[in-house]
């Protein structure tokens, strides 16, 4: 199975964030989460600290450009073989660092991909 890395995740019901880790979940994804808080949403730990998650295919990203950069070393580690970037997160700045590193880089929405079994 796939697994997706939410970055940026939210327990706020409304956020972009926590709707995407829902929905992942209810098509049967594999999903991880990082955040700024702890918690749960949809059965899934929000994890605080950086972990060397394993076996990472997509990272989708719900963090502005600025908020991303601290993370990018981070996130070319995991050797993912695509970064997401939702709608107001584009950063073309780490587009290239991707696709430097053979990651396809998406400008798309999650919540779109999924509901239109493009994800």
């Amino acid at each position: 199975m796939e697994k997706t890395l939410v970055m940026g995740a939210s327990l706020k019901p409304s956020r972009y964030s926590n709707i995407a880790i829902n929905r992942l979940v209810s098509t049967g994804k594999e999903v991880v989460a990082f955040g700024l808080r702890e918690g749960e949403v949809a059965g899934i730990a929000i994890d605080t600290d950086l972990k060397k998650y394993k076996d990472v295919h997509t990272v989708t990203l719900y963090l502005n450009a600025k908020n991303q950069e601290s993370y990018y070393d981070f996130i070319i580690g995991l050797r993912p073989k695509r970064v997401i970037f939702n709608p107001g997160t584009e950063n073309p700045d780490f587009y290239a660092k991707l696709r430097d590193n053979n990651i396809e880089v998406e400008v798309a929405c999650t919540l779109v991909l999924l509901s239109t079994g493009q994800y």
